[in-house]
């Protein structure tokens, strides 16, 4: 138990660095005025959620899932900070951008977990 705790927390702490990095990234390269850094992270962490899902569905995984699915991608997805996000856009008159915000939020990620699943599985094939 002790290990697979230090995988989880050295993967949290990988995910986070990941996710400070996309972020400011996503800052230096579109701007500020709209979210695009946690809205990026939130689909691309579920992207690679589906995949792992398939890729370690069935094998021992008892290193691997709780490092990769709850450490990296538990640090690097942010459905935290999509939800203060939202509030800021909705509390500053954005209602607009907030909404479309939760709508891309939502579509792109359920989106992109299925392409995940959809590839792991050889969609591609």
């Amino acid at each position: 138990m002790f290990l697979t705790l230090l995988y989880v927390a050295l993967g949290g702490a990988l995910g986070a660095v990941m996710r400070f990095l996309t972020q400011a990234y996503a800052v230096r390269l579109l701007g500020m005025s709209f979210p695009w850094g946690t809205l990026s992270v939130n689909v691309v962490g579920s992207f690679v959620m589906g995949l792992l899902f398939v890729l370690l569905a069935g094998r021992d995984s008892s290193v691997m899932a709780p490092f990769l699915m709850i450490g990296v991608l538990g640090g690097f997805t942010t459905f935290s900070a999509f939800s203060l996000d939202t509030l800021r856009l909705f509390e500053a008159g954005q209602l607009g951008s907030a909404a479309l915000y939760v709508a891309l939020s939502m579509v792109m990620s359920l989106s992109a977990v299925a392409l995940g699943v959809w590839c792991a599985k050889g969609g591609f094939a």
